[in-house]
C-alpha cells in the first residue's frame, strides 16, 4: 500500500493531497518562545497556498484543506479579537486560509455557543462545519446555521467531478472539558460514523474522511477498529507531532514526534487506514498524499510527499536563511497579524505588579501538584468573589478552588515584573468568579476527590473520562489525600459510580475540620468561590445543580486586581513560596486511622 510518488500503480486512477491542520488555537502570530520565526498564521497560509498552487485539480488529482478542530483558544490573542469585535481576528484568519471542511474542537466551546456563534458570523462565506454527533437544536443562534447548512453532520465536496465525503466528530467530554450549554454531544461514536458512511456510500461517494477531535489519535485509531468504509482519518485535539525520518522539523521538536506520519489503523474489516494528526498553533500543515483506484478505496499512500510540513522564515542554524522559509502573506500580516502584535505589546507593557518569587504555571506542576502560582491565582479568587460577594447579596467564600486545566502559561514566570500579558496567559479563559453557597460537608468531600481522582497513570486508564485539568489549585485550606484510596468514578452523565477513598484530612484556614480520618465532621455547610465552568459541571466538578451567582469580574481580572490592589503590585515570596506553603499534601503509603489509648 505505501510507496513513493514514483510508484507506477496502474491501478490508481485519482491521488488526493489532504492539507490538514488541528489545535491552531489563536497562535496567529509565531510558534513563540525562542522560535519565533516559525509558526503564525501568515506564514501558514503562504505554505498552504505553496502546497494548493502546486496542484491543478482535475479528474484525476485533487487537495483539500481541513481543519480538525480547535479553531481558537481563550488568550490574549483571541482577547484582542474579542476587544475588536466581530469579525474576530482568528474568523479572517480562517477565511484567509480557506478550509474545505471544519470539524469543531472542545475549546471553540470555552466561550460558550453565543460567541462560537458570533465568530462564524464573522466570515463573509461560512466553510462548511461537520459535526456528526453534536445536536445544536437546543441552541437558536447555532441551529441557524444548522438549518442554512452550514453546520452539517457530513459534507461533500466536489473537485472537478470527484465526490469526496468529509465527516465530523466532537469528542463526548465536551460537557466536561468545555462550555457547550445545550449543544448535546452524543457518545455513540461507532454508530455514527457507520451511519454517516453508508449514507455517503448511498449517494455515490467512494472516498470518505473522518475528521475527528477525540483528544488522542489512539482515540480514533480505536475507532477506526469498529467502522468500515473510511479511508483517511484526520485526528485532534492530542497536539501529537508524527513525522517520519528525515522530515525537517521545526528546532527542537525531534525529541517530541510521538510516531510516524501516517499511522496505520485497521478497520472492521481489516482495510488499512491512514491516520493523520499534527501539533498545533499553526507550526505545521499536514500533507497527506494518497492514491485510489476506480471505486475508491486507497490503493497507494506517497511516502516521499507526506509529512508534516514545518512552517518557516528568516534563518535556521541561527545565520542561514531556513531552504523552506515562506514569505509571510501580506494580506494575513495586515488584517491579522500586525493588529494583534500591536494588541499585545499593550498588554505587556501595562506593568501591574513586581514578583520576589518565581512563579510555577508549568501544565506539570499546576495539574499535578500545589503550587505557587496556582495558590496565587486561587487567592485572587477569594479575594475577588469576598470583596463582591455583599453587592450580590451572598455570604463570604470560606474556601476557592482553581482547576489546574484553567491556568495555561506552562511557564515558569521569573522573579521581577508582572504584565497585563502575564496574567492573561496565565488565565485566559474570560471565566466568570462564582460563589456556589451552602455546599453540605459531604458533598465538599466529594467535590475535592473529583479534583484528585486522575492524578496516576493507573487512573486514566481505569477511568475513561479522566482528565488531569481537574485537579484543584486552592485557597482557604488545607487538605491530605492518598493515591492508594480509591479514585472517585462518574459515568458520562456524572452518575457515580465508584465512591473516592482518598480525601483523608480537611481543615480550614480558621482551624474548622472538615474531613477526619477520611470521615466528615459534623458542622455548618461551606461557600466556596469559583469559575462558572466548574459550578456548572465542568471537568466533573460535582456541584449537581447547585445554585450559583457569576459575579463581575473574569478569572483574569480576579487575579489582575488581587496582585494589583489586593498584595499592593508585591508578590513576596514568604507569601508564595516556592513549591507551595503546605496547602496539598500527597502520601503514597498506607493510611492506618488513629486509634484512641484504651
Amino acid at each position: 500500500m505505501a510507496g513513493s510518488a514514483a510508484a507506477d500503480d496502474a491501478t490508481v486512477v485519482y491521488t488526493l493531497t489532504i492539507s490538514h491542520n488541528n489545535d491552531g488555537k489563536s497562535q496567529v502570530v509565531n510558534a513563540g518562545g525562542e522560535i519565533t520565526d516559525f509558526g503564525g498564521a501568515a506564514r501558514f497560509k503562504a505554505v498552504v497556498d505553496d502546497l494548493r498552487g502546486a496542484i491543478t485539480p482535475s479528474a484525476t488529482e485533487g487537495v483539500l484543506m481541513i481543519s480538525s478542530g480547535d479553531n481558537f483558544l481563550a488568550g490574549p490573542e483571541f482577547n484582542a479579537g474579542l476587544a475588536n469585535g466581530v469579525p474576530f481576528y482568528d474568523t479572517i484568519a480562517m477565511e484567509l486560509i480557506g478550509y474545505d471542511a471544519i470539524s469543531f474542537g472542545n475549546h471553540d466551546f470555552d466561550f460558550g455557543p453565543d460567541i462560537l456563534a458570533d465568530f462564524i458570523d464573522g466570515y463573509t462565506v461560512v466553510p462548511q462545519y461537520v459535526a456528526a454527533n453534536l445536536d445544536f437544536a437546543g441552541e437558536p443562534r447555532l441551529q441557524a446555521y444548522v438549518d442554512s447548512g452550514d453546520i452539517v453532520a457530513s459534507t461533500v465536496i466536489n473537485h472537478a467531478g470527484v465526490d469526496i465525503g468529509v465527516i465530523g466528530l466532537e469528542t463526548p467530554n465536551l460537557p466536561f472539558n468545555s462550555s457547550p450549554r445545550n449543544v448535546v454531544v452524543s457518545d455513540d461514536l461507532v454508530n455514527i460514523v457507520q451511519t454517516e458512511v453508508d449514507s455517503l456510500e448511498g449517494m455515490g461517494v467512494d472516498i470518505i474522511i473522518l475528521a475527528g477531535h477525540l483528544q488522542s489519535i489512539e482515540n480514533d485509531i480505536e475507532l477506526i477498529s469498529e467502522v468500515s468504509g473510511v479511508d483517511v482519518a484526520i485526528a485532534g485535539g492530542g497536539d501529537e507531532l508524527l513525522a517520519s525520518t528525515g522530515d525537517i522539523l521545526i528546532p527542537g521538536d525531534e525529541e517530541l514526534v510521538d510516531g510516524e506520519y501516517p499511522m496505520l489503523a485497521t478497520d472492521k474489516d481489516g482495510v488499512t487506514v491512514p491516520v493523520v494528526t499534527t501539533s498545533g498553533e499553526y507550526r505545521y500543515v499536514g500533507k497527506l498524499v494518497v492514491g485510489f483506484d476506480a471505486n475508491g478505496v486507497v490503493e497507494m499512500i506517497y511516502d516521499d510527499d507526506s509529512m508534516p510540513v514545518r512552517v518557516a522564515t528568516g534563518t535556521c542554524n541561527d545565520t542561514e536563511p531556513c531552504d523552506d522559509a515562506v514569505t509571510p502573506d501580506p494580506t494575513m500580516q495586515a488584517e491579522v497579524v500586525d493588529p494583534v502584535v500591536a494588541a499585545l505589546v499593550d498588554l505587556e507593557n501595562n506593568i501591574v505588579a513586581q514578583s520576589r518569587v518565581d512563579l510555577d504555571g508549568l501544565r506539570s506542576s499546576v495539574r499535578a501538584v500545589e503550587s505557587n502560582e496556582g495558590n496565587l491565582i486561587a487567592d485572587g479568587l477569594r479575594w475577588s468573589a469576598t470583596a463582591q460577594a455583599p453587592t450580590y447579596g451572598l455570604p463570604f467564600p470560606d474556601v476557592a478552588l482553581q482547576n489546574g486545566g484553567g491556568i495555561r502559561n506552562n511557564t515558569i514566570i521569573p522573579a521581577g515584573p508582572i504584565s497585563e500579558l502575564d496574567t492573561f496567559d496565565m488565565v485566559p479563559f474570560g471565566n466568570f468568579v462564582s460563589i456556589v453557597p451552602d455546599v453540605p460537608r459531604e458533598q465538599f468531600k466529594e467535590i475535592m476527590e473529583n479534583a484528585v481522582a486522575c492524578v496516576l497513570d493507573s487512573d486514566f486508564a481505569d477511568n475513561p473520562n479522566c482528565g488531569s485539568g481537574r485537579f484543584a489549585q486552592i485557597s482557604g485550606f488545607e487538605f491530605v489525600y492518598s493515591t492508594l484510596g480509591d479514585a472517585m468514578m462518574e459515568d458520562i452523565d456524572g452518575n457515580v459510580i465508584q465512591s473516592g477513598t482518598r480525601v483523608l484530612d480537611l481543615v480550614l484556614d480558621d482551624g474548622t475540620v472538615i474531613v477526619e480520618d477520611g470521615e466528615v465532621q459534623p458542622g455548618e455547610n461551606i461557600t466556596i468561590a469559583t469559575l462558572n465552568f466548574l459550578a456548572g459541571g465542568g471537568d466533573q466538578y460535582p456541584y449537581r445543580g447547585a445554585a450559583y451567582t457569576n459575579l463581575g469580574a473574569t478569572d483574569q481580572q480576579a487575579l489582575s486586581q488581587y496582585i494589583e490592589l489586593g498584595l499592593g503590585g508585591l508578590i513576596r515570596a514568604s507569601a508564595y513560596p516556592e513549591g507551595g506553603e503546605g496547602r496539598i499534601t500527597r502520601i503514597d503509603y498506607a493510611f492506618i486511622p488513629a486509634v484512641a489509648s484504651p
